[in-house]
């Protein structure tokens, strides 16, 4: 983000504050543990070299926690994301209502739904399960933050992170249901056959369109050809695949039907 885009005369990509680019860098909470062994996402996994470039270059600590700001915008993006995905589920016919009686904290919004209404027509369900859902996902980490909050009593952003565990989190029951929601998406949404065709196709789209550029780099465009690495390997690959990721998904499919003879249908 801070050097995919070269638009402005005294810096490239976006201008980002520290505090953003931290909140980037841990999404998904620290890094590593204090020894700076891979910890919490990346226990067992490889750090990304360009996260430990940048971290480093930031002087970000990786072992700690992000801002309470970072930390709210990561749990948004759970809410958002695991309450639409049932919206977009239900919407595209890959799960049906009475699948979701395998998830409690939703059939429970449903049961309440039908109590208050009857039978109310299926887009209207759909609109007030996603509200109902997204209101007690949003009411729970409230007001498990503010327990936190209260315990730590912090008195400046660097409390915040080295408190040892997030301040903006949910109940250990809401976490406990959010897992249960989570792998009834993946089981009946993520990895339903239409998705995962769908899936395959693109993932040959993006290992196609690697393949070529890094063959000839000389049909990438003349921005991303004139400022291509010489000769390390490495680093023509991570600049071919930065211009592979920054496309758009009817950029992507327009540059294949360009460069092959027969591109995959997403449908």
């Amino acid at each position: 983000m801070t050097g995919l885009e070269r638009k402005y005369a005294e810096f490239d990509g976006l201008n980002l504050s520290w505090e953003t680019l931290e909140g980037l860098i841990k999404h998904n909470g620290p890094l590593t543990d204090k020894s700076g062994r891979p910890d919490g996402h990346y226990a067992g996994k490889i750090i990304p070299r360009t996260l430990l470039r940048h971290a480093s270059r930031l002087e970000i600590d990786l072992a700690a926690h992000a801002s309470a700001e970072a930390q709210v915008a990561a749990l948004a993006d759970d809410i958002a994301y695991n309450s639409h995905d049932i919206d977009d589920g239900l919407r595209a016919g890959l799960i049906k209502r009475e699948h979701l009686a395998e998830v409690p904290l939703v059939q429970t919004f449903l049961d309440e739904i039908d109590a208050a209404y009857g039978d109310l027509e299926p887009s209207r369900q759909i609109y007030e399960l996603t509200r109902r859902l997204i209101t007690a996902l949003v009411t729970d980490m409230a007001d498990e933050s503010r327990r936190r909050l209260g315990a730590l009593n912090p008195q400046s952003s660097e409390d915040i992170r080295l408190a040892g565990e997030p301040m903006v989190a949910f109940s250990a029951a809401m976490t406990d249901a959010l897992d249960e929601l989570r792998f009834f998406l993946l089981s009946f949404v993520y990895r339903h056959k239409r998705i995962m065709r769908i899936m395959s196709g693109a993932q040959q789209i993006v290992h196609d369109l690697f393949s070529r550029y890094m063959g000839d780099p000389q049909i990438l465009p003349e921005d991303w050809r004139d400022t291509l690495p010489g000769q390390d390997e490495d680093k023509r690959a991570r600049h071919v695949a930065d211009f592979v990721a920054g496309m758009t998904d009817r950029y992507a499919l327009r540059e294949h039907r360009r460069l092959f003879d027969v591109t995959p249908e997403l449908r």
